[in-house]
C-alpha cells in the first residue's frame, strides 16, 4: 500500500545504500556487442541511429565546432534514452525522474560551455546579451532578460525531462491502482488505455532524450 502517490519514485535502501540507482547501468545490456564476426541487424540499426545523430549534431555545431564534440551529445542521448526506457519496465527504478540525475547532467555541461565561452570568446558572449537591432533605450532590459534566460537553462533542461517522466508514470500508476475496484468490462477498457499510454510513454522517452541532447548541442554551438 502506497502511503504517498510519489512513493513510486523513491529509491529503496538496502544496507543504507540506494541500490535502485544501479538501474542506470542496465542500459549497458541493451547496447549491441561489437565483437561478432558478422554484425547483427540490431547492431546495424543502432549504428545507423548513431550515424544519423552524428550528422545532425555536426550540422547544429557548425563549422566552428571541434572535431569529435558531437560524440558527447550522442552518449548523452543514449544514456537518457536507455534510462527512460528502463523505467517503463515493472519494478525498475526510473532514475531520470529525479532532479539529482538530470541536474547532474545539465549543470556541468552548461557550466563548462559558459566558462569556455567567457574565457575564449568574451566579446562574442557580450554580443549575445543584446540581440541585433535592439533600440538603445531597451538595451539594459534586454541584457537582464538574456542573462536570466541564460542562467535558467540548466534548470529548464533538467525540469523538462524530470516532469515528463514523472507525469507519464504517475498517470500509469493512478490508472493501474483503480483496476481492482472496477468491473471486468471496465478493466478490459482500462487495459487498452494503459497499453495506449505505454506506447505514448515510449514515444516520450525517445523524444525527451532527443530534445535534451539537441538543446545541449545548441547551447554548445552558441559559445563558438
Amino acid at each position: 500500500m502506497m502511503t504517498n502517490l510519489f512513493s513510486v519514485f523513491d529509491p529503496s535502501a538496502i544496507f543504507n545504500l540506494s541500490l535502485n540507482w544501479l538501474s542506470t547501468f542496465l542500459g549497458l545490456l541493451m547496447i549491441p556487442s561489437i565483437y561478432w564476426l558478422m554484425p547483427s541487424r540490431y547492431n546495424i540499426y543502432w549504428n545507423t541511429i548513431l550515424l544519423t545523430l552524428h550528422k545532425e549534431f555536426k550540422t547544429l555545431l557548425g563549422p566552428s565546432g571541434h572535431n569529435g564534440s558531437s560524440f558527447i551529445f550522442i552518449s548523452l542521448f543514449s544514456l537518457i534514452l536507455f534510462n527512460n526506457f528502463m523505467g517503463l519496465f515493472p519494478y525498475i527504478f526510473t532514475s531520470t525522474s529525479h532532479l539529482t540525475l538530470t541536474l547532474s547532467l545539465a549543470l556541468p555541461l552548461w557550466l563548462s560551455f559558459m566558462l569556455y565561452g567567457w574565457i575564449n570568446h568574451t566579446q562574442h558572449m557580450f554580443a549575445h546579451l543584446v540581440p541585433q537591432g535592439t533600440p538603445a533605450i531597451l538595451m539594459p532590459f534586454m541584457v537582464c532578460i538574456e542573462t536570466i534566460s541564460n542562467v535558467i537553462r540548466p534548470g529548464t533542461l533538467a525540469v523538462r525531462l524530470t516532469a515528463n517522466m514523472i507525469a507519464g508514470h504517475l498517470l500509469l500508476t493512478l490508472l493501474g491502482n483503480t483496476g481492482p475496484s472496477m468491473s471486468y468490462f471496465l478493466v478490459t477498457f482500462l487495459l487498452i488505455v494503459q497499453i495506449a499510454l505505454l506506447v505514448l510513454e515510449s514515444a516520450v522517452a525517445m523524444i525527451q532524450s532527443y530534445v535534451f541532447a539537441v538543446l545541449s548541442t545548441l547551447y554548445s554551438s552558441e559559445v563558438n
